[in-house]
């Protein structure tokens, strides 16, 4: 049979091992942070009995008391640990009440009678009945765990409540003091079911802690697959969405196209006829060369503003027809257009210097440059001459268009070039607000960036960066323009 310091010595090292095995759990999985707390439970109990087995003969009345209150406390963490891992309610107030009333009467106890050992075993079994109860009410309560295993843990809490009871009623039979303490070996008995119902309280919950885990798991399964049906339903809608934007865009571009055909063949009759009113009339009075002029200059921009729908159109579609882009000869073309337009006596180009090979969709650049012209003509006064320089800079071909307008005012320039936005001090032009819109988008799909900014002097600068391949692209602000204000 074994002796009493040796089933202490088994308990002490089983209760000690059990605290680092919950503390190294606690370290893997610490999203359930309640482990420590039990962890805890565990070291306290260890601790207690470890000075247990350090008592001597005689202990002081300080080290008597010390060495009980410390299982008591691993008793509280036991039940606070178990309520915080089953979601229960927790007895901060139970159970710091039931400490503080057992160290009190201890203490009493102890000075009161120091041989009288009864008064101390009756006062600490109530205290282990008062936690064992609350642990099983928590048990009770819960519904998360499977109810085979919370009967279990139940039960080894009623069956150490039990052996508590009887031997608390033993020692009444029996009165123990100094002389006849019940730490001897008759009552071995008691801490070996003790040291069984810690082995049994620790497999329980270890069961717990796997059957949480399993729960986890199966949650987060769950969550995935419905996270998973959900973004394949949105995917359908977002695809059948799609097809029915696309739809609306192809039915769309295909009422652009035939809408400018039919403005294209009104169009060019009016102007065949302009044209052969001024054959026909020699010599026409000023008023009519003036309308006649007129004429020609509305049918031309109708014909620019078709241009740019088409060219906008294009650029959506992913259309870019890359070729080696001759400077010089769209330069000519810009001038043709406007001389056509009669406003060609307006424009100073500044000769072409020799420029690094570039790749790019000369019509869309060409739409860029006679939009930027027009812009710059149409808010400038009648006489006022527009720029037009292209060069290179710093890895990016620039393009700048200079004018003497009425420029674009500070707190329009984070606007303006949004479709159909036009500055506030347009309102006496007409205009659509697609020019620059236009001119960004098309720059844009070749890689590159417009910039607006005042003029010195007055008037507006627009500046449009190509990047060259291999270059990285230059700021527009690290050039200033090399002109007196």
């Amino acid at each position: 049979m074994l002796d009493l310091k040796t089933m202490l010595l088994l308990e002490f090292a089983t209760t000690a091992f059990m605290s680092v095995a919950w503390l190294l759990v606690w370290f893997v999985w610490r999203q359930i942070y309640e482990l420590k707390v039990i962890a805890a439970g565990f070291f306290a109990i260890a601790i207690g009995l470890f000075l247990y087995l350090q008592r001597g003969p005689d202990p002081s009345l300080i080290r008597v008391v010390t060495d009980n209150m410390v299982i008591k406390f691993g008793l509280v963490l036991w039940a606070d640990g178990l309520a915080r891992f089953l979601g229960q309610p927790r007895f901060v107030g139970i159970s710091a009440f039931c400490l503080a009333a057992q160290l009190l009467f201890w203490i009493f106890a102890v000075i009161y009678d120091p041989t009288d050992l009864g008064l101390r075993i009756h006062a600490s079994t109530a205290f282990t009945v008062v936690m064992m109860a609350l642990m099983i009410r928590t048990l009770y309560r819960d519904r998360s765990q499977p109810p085979f295993l919370r009967w279990i843990m139940i039960f080894l809490l009623g069956e150490y409540s039990a052996a508590s009871l009887l031997q608390s009623a033993l020692v009444y039979i029996q009165p123990s003091t100094v002389a006849n303490p019940v730490m001897t070996n008759i009552n071995t008995w008691y801490f070996f079911q003790g040291h069984i119902f810690i082995v049994g309280f620790f497999f329980c919950l270890i069961f717990m802690v796997g059957m949480r885990l399993s729960m986890d798991l199966r949650d987060r399964n769950a969550a995935l697959a419905r996270e998973v049906t959900l973004r394949r339903r949105l995917e359908g809608e977002l695809s059948a969405s799609l097809e029915g934007e696309k739809a609306a865009r192809q039915d769309q571009r295909q009422l652009m196209r035939m809408v400018s055909h039919e403005f294209r063949t009104p169009l060019a009759a009016i102007r065949y006829a302009s044209d052969m009113l001024t054959l026909m009339l020699e010599r026409p009075q000023q008023a009519v060369a003036q309308r006649l002029k007129s004429i020609d200059e509305a049918v031309s921009r109708m014909t620019m503003l078709i241009d740019r729908f088409l060219a906008s159109e294009r650029q959506d579609e992913g259309v870019l027809k890359i070729e080696q882009v001759d400077f010089p000869a769209l330069y000519e073309d810009v001038q043709r257009h406007f001389d056509h337009a009669g406003l060609g006596e307006r424009l100073r180009l500044h000769p072409v210097a020799p420029m690094p090979a570039y790749r790019g969709d000369t019509e869309m650049l060409r739409t860029v440059i006679v939009n930027l012209v027009d812009n710059a003509l149409k808010y400038s006064p009648k006489d006022a001459e527009v720029e037009i320089t292209i060069g290179a800079h710093n890895g990016d071909i620039v393009l700048e268009v200079k004018d003497r307008g009425i420029g674009i005012p500070d707190r329009d320039l984070a606007q303006i070039g949004n479709r159909f936005y036009r500055a506030s001090n347009t309102g006496g032009t007409g205009g659509s607000g697609l020019g620059l819109h236009s001119c960004r988008q098309l720059v844009g799909y070749h890689q590159g960036h417009l910039d607006l900014s005042a003029r010195q002097g007055g008037g507006t600068l627009a500046r449009v960066f190509l990047p060259l391949p291999g270059f990285a692209r230059a700021d527009s602000e690290t050039m200033q323009e090399e002109e007196p204000a």
